[in-house]
């Protein structure tokens, strides 16, 4: 499933299948796709009942397997990745990739992820799934088509990330899973940053295209949902896996993040208009080593980005030359227009201080100063410049102060 619309066309539209939305004589319809609550579905006959069993999509069985509150949501989000079968929905981002990375590995199995990967997603593949006997095993990020090297016979999955969380690599997709297809090793990209807006994950060759719906999708704080959505070889893979482990979401959080996907190119164009003017005011500042955001040259995989991206979401990160994470606060706790909290790609901006240095697997990431990352809301830029403003003075006082070993 696709569509060949204009993103701003397919966001008003996508969902809005007649049958979901009007009266049985489709003399008349609402805008919206009604919010179903169910659980159990009542039949005519027993018939009728053994008839829902045998079909998998679009067909009240029992409310796990969705309603048309939720298959208009997967509808839309499929439409988002041209070449897409399907897309299956999960009560969080970190369910949908634990989800997809189940639909392919197996005990024995060895499968690669980048080191700048999503730290849920890390932990799971060196938790969980190494108790299932299953080998992860991290890679440079920025390696392109030379990933072919790290290939076993047994790797059954090539994760990617682009951008990497926290440090902002962006990596050679088509190149990477070009190398992947030739080995017949699948592929999974964890898509957030960019929503699925500013780039199409399965026309550069990806199997599986996942993203946070908490983020950009939902836009507004208040559901916790991912997505994944697949070509047709693996979508009825991870179809099943999703059943079996009993992944679905409520239609009430379907209805909200269709509420956000209508306004998603809107959003993610001021998004990215707003974080520009202040990541350019920042990278301008003395007291800023190095900012992190992939629409600048200096920023690793700048002209992959340029090459590959329709453009750039609000979420970005700075690296100050003065600090450390004990300073956090100092920056930090007097802000003004910036809420200090986990998550991003909702109409509020954010900041948290970030240590990518623990996190990696790999040696050679060493921040000068304090490490920050920033969530661009809808805001006016000039009252969020004011603020940085305000916050970077209080950290002047560390001028001549040693920075923490």
């Amino acid at each position: 499933m696709g569509n060949s619309h204009k993103p701003e066309t397919w966001s008003t539209s996508a969902g809005r299948r007649p049958e979901w939305t009007h009266n049985h004589e489709r003399t008349g319809g609402i805008v919206n796709p009604p919010v179903w609550r169910a659980s159990t579905i009542l039949y005519p006959t027993i018939a009728d009942m053994d008839a829902a069993n045998t079909k998998q999509d679009d067909t009240l069985f029992y409310g796990r397997k969705g309603t048309p509150t939720t298959w208009a949501l997967r509808e839309a989000l499929t439409g988002l990745e041209p070449g897409a079968a399907g897309t299956m929905l999960y009560p969080s981002g970190v369910a949908a990739i634990v989800g997809a990375i189940l639909s392919v590995a197996r005990p024995g199995d060895h499968i690669l992820l980048p080191d700048s990967a999503y730290d849920p997603t890390t932990a799971f593949s060196t938790g969980v799934l190494k108790r299932l006997g299953v080998e992860a095993e991290p890679y440079d990020p920025l390696i392109g088509a030379g990933i072919a090297a790290l290939f076993r016979p047994n790797t059954s999955l090539l994760l990617l990330e682009s951008p990497g969380s926290l440090t902002f690599e962006v990596q050679d997709i088509p190149a990477m899973t070009a190398a992947a297809r030739a080995a017949s090793i699948p592929t999974l990209l964890d898509n957030s940053w960019a929503a699925s807006h500013f780039f199409k994950g399965i026309a550069a060759g990806c199997d599986m295209v996942m993203q946070a719906i908490t983020k950009y999708v939902g836009g507004h704080s208040d559901l916790m949902m991912g997505s994944v959505s697949a070509t047709a070889p693996f979508f009825a893979r991870l179809r099943s896996t999703a059943w079996q482990l009993g992944q679905c979401v409520s239609g009430d959080e379907a209805a909200l993040a269709l509420r956000g996907f209508r306004t998603l190119p809107l959003r993610m164009a001021r998004h990215q208009q707003s974080a520009m003017e202040i990541a350019s005011w920042l990278k301008a500042h003395p007291l800023v080593d190095r900012v992190l955001h992939p629409a600048f040259p200096d920023c690793p995989g700048h002209e992959i980005w340029k090459r590959d991206f329709s453009g750039a979401s609000g979420l970005f990160g700075v690296v100050l030359n003065v600090g450390s994470r004990a300073d956090a606060g100092l920056f930090c706790d007097d802000l003004q227009h910036f809420g200090i909290g986990f998550s991003w790609g909702g109409y509020e901006s954010l900041c948290i201080p970030t240590s990518p240095e623990k996190l990696r697997k790999l040696p050679g990431y060493k921040p000068a100063g304090l490490s920050l990352r920033f969530s661009i809301g809808l805001e006016d830029p000039a009252d969020l410049l004011d603020d940085l403003s305000s916050a970077l003075k209080r950290m002047e006082q560390l001028h001549d102060r040693p920075l923490d070993e």
